[in-house]
């Protein structure tokens, strides 16, 4: 929901339904990285209330536009995070099952070195016999 001017598009407050503190403070960090604001900023009205009022004030530019900018990047950067987070999470399972592999190739390396020395031990008791 927006709440502003009928007469200046360039400042405004919009009411966030069913959000908190996560996504207003992204969204607040987004709109203070573009030029064209002058002030971005959220409150929360009350803790039981779920909703974040967010003000935009611009240098002109429509704070409605600003605002769908901001939440873009923010929808963008997030993209890139996933994928870089999905990305770091397969290369540490294929290096992951690798090293489980070597791992069981060695152990089974070991019992049959263990089973050879054990067999060896047996064959010299039954010929001292």
């Amino acid at each position: 929901m927006e709440h502003g001017s009928f007469t200046n598009d360039s400042f405004a407050s919009f009411t966030l339904a069913e959000e908190d503190h996560t996504l207003a403070n992204a969204v607040r960090f987004m709109l203070n990285q573009d030029p064209r604001v002058t002030f971005a900023g959220y409150s929360i009205p009350h803790p039981s209330l779920e909703c974040v009022n967010v003000r935009v004030q611009t240098t002109g530019d429509p704070a409605r536009e600003v605002l769908k900018d901001a939440c873009q990047e923010l929808m963008l950067m997030n993209r890139h995070v996933r994928s870089v987070f999905d990305k770091a999470v397969s290369e540490f399972k294929v290096e992951h099952a690798r090293l489980a592999a070597e791992e069981e190739k060695k152990k089974k390396a070991e019992e049959e070195e263990l089973k050879k020395q054990k067999d060896l031990l047996a064959s010299m008791d039954i010929e001292s016999d």
